[in-house]
């Protein structure tokens, strides 16, 4: 039974099931050959709820973790684990979980189902360990995955764009609707795959978190100019003059501006 208070919304649907398994290449018919794997890997998955997915990454040979937060749950799972050698459950919030600690030295495969009210949080999360991770697939709200790809001068480009641009390659690999699920959502859903790394492999920023921080001043009101939000950072005249010298407008805004520029002018106002 689904618990409202974390958001639970399974994948009840096995046709979509197995559309996501052949999106992130962990179905039978979509198997990568031994000999293309580069490194030792493993799957992390992230609210793996009665292990709808969790077979599929199993069925690959790879080690599989399934991180989940539900003490019913994770019953369930473990009885799955006493029958799946490379499957080890790991109690607890991913908000809280080590990544680097579970994947010990093997490269990360991100899957997981997300509790929409909290997507934002765990793909920080995610990224806070970026440089271990290959890919990360996530089924969240359609809307949510509308922001995470939206090109510059877009209704949904914003911080959260930002953000995930700089540390992947998103696109929205499926639509799903409500009657995947069980109970149904009652908006659309997507399942999003990024591709690590992103514009942070050749833009070579040192002090990422204080480029987030500076990300965030230039969408803190999105409909005011770079000028005005970024007032507590530069003087105005500073900014316009930076602004003019990269020939933008002095008046133009964080939404217009895609992530190489906006790397480009936290660079010069650093």
């Amino acid at each position: 039974m689904a618990r409202q208070k974390l958001g639970q919304h399974f994948l009840y649907d096995a046709d979509w099931r197995e559309k996501i398994a052949r999106s992130i290449r962990v179905s039978r018919h979509s198997h990568e050959r031994p000999e293309t794997i580069e490194k030792p890997y493993c799957w992390i998955e992230v609210g793996a709820g009665h292990g709808e997915m969790t077979q599929f990454l199993v069925a690959t040979g790879a080690p599989v973790y399934a991180v989940e937060l539900d003490p019913p749950l994770i019953a369930r799972l473990q009885q799955l684990a006493a029958k799946m050698p490379n499957l080890t459950v790991v109690p607890g919030d991913v908000l809280e979980t080590d990544l680097a600690a579970i994947a010990d030295g093997r490269r990360i495969r991100l899957y997981g189902n997300l509790p929409y009210y909290i997507t934002s949080p765990i793909l920080h999360r995610f990224f806070e360990s970026a440089t271990l991770i290959d890919e990360i697939h996530v089924v969240i709200q359609l809307e949510v995955a509308f922001r995470l790809v939206a090109r510059p001068g877009t209704r949904d480009y914003g911080y959260l764009s930002v953000l995930t641009q700089y540390f992947s390659k998103p696109s929205i690999a499926l639509k799903l609707p409500p009657g995947a699920f069980r109970p149904p959502p009652e908006v659309g859903s997507a399942l999003v795959s990024l591709k690590l790394p992103g514009e942070n492999e050749r833009l070579g920023i040192s002090g990422e978190a204080a480029f987030m921080d500076f990300i965030k001043l230039c969408f803190a009101q999105k409909r005011k100019t770079l000028v005005n939000n970024l007032r507590q950072l530069a003087e105005p005249t500073e900014v316009k003059k930076l602004l003019e010298e990269s020939g933008l407008s002095a008046s133009a805004r964080a939404e217009e501006l895609p992530v190489a520029q906006l790397a480009a002018l936290f660079k010069r106002l650093s």
